[in-house]
């Protein structure tokens, strides 16, 4: 499991050997803070689009300024250990940033993909990863699924 965590270095050196075998690249980000059905259904259709799943996660401190000062609720290593335990995913990498953009740069991923809630202009990376010919897919989010809503229900 924590073979499938990589550094930048790491995961550099990883897509280069997937390129030279003509394997299709796919990449995803998220906080994936609380994994719910909702991402399980999301990260397994993106998985579909390609020969390899990559997930780009973002660090506790970007974590912080993207949700707030009490997320995350997960440290950065246990969610890493958890995605890397989902069979359907093949690496996982730690990002510091608010967007996964230099990240995406190394990796240059033939599809990189986002849920459906993201309008297609806002998804970081979208415009690079289009100029060499790769695509961006949208995936439709499960409905009724929240990292947020799970926080506030258990809250009550």
């Amino acid at each position: 499991m924590d073979a499938k965590i990589k550094s930048w270095q790491a995961i550099a050196a990883v897509t280069a050997r997937l390129r030279a075998r003509h394997k299709k690249i796919v990449f995803t980000n998220g906080c994936f803070d609380i994994l719910h059905v909702g991402h399980v259904e999301y990260l397994k259709k993106a998985r579909a689009l390609g020969d390899v799943l990559i997930v780009g996660l973002n660090s506790d401190s970007s974590v912080r300024l993207i949700k707030g000062a009490s997320r995350p609720i997960n440290s950065q290593a246990d969610r890493a250990k958890i995605l890397a335990s989902l069979y359907f995913i093949d690496y996982v990498t730690i990002f510091d940033e608010p967007t996964p953009e230099r990240l995406i740069k190394k990796i240059r991923p033939h599809i990189l993909v986002k849920g459906a809630d993201w309008k297609a202009s806002e998804i970081a990376g979208g415009d690079f990863v289009k100029s060499y010919g790769g695509r961006v897919a949208r995936i439709p989010l499960v409905k009724g699924y929240s990292t947020t809503a799970l926080i506030k229900k258990m809250g009550r």
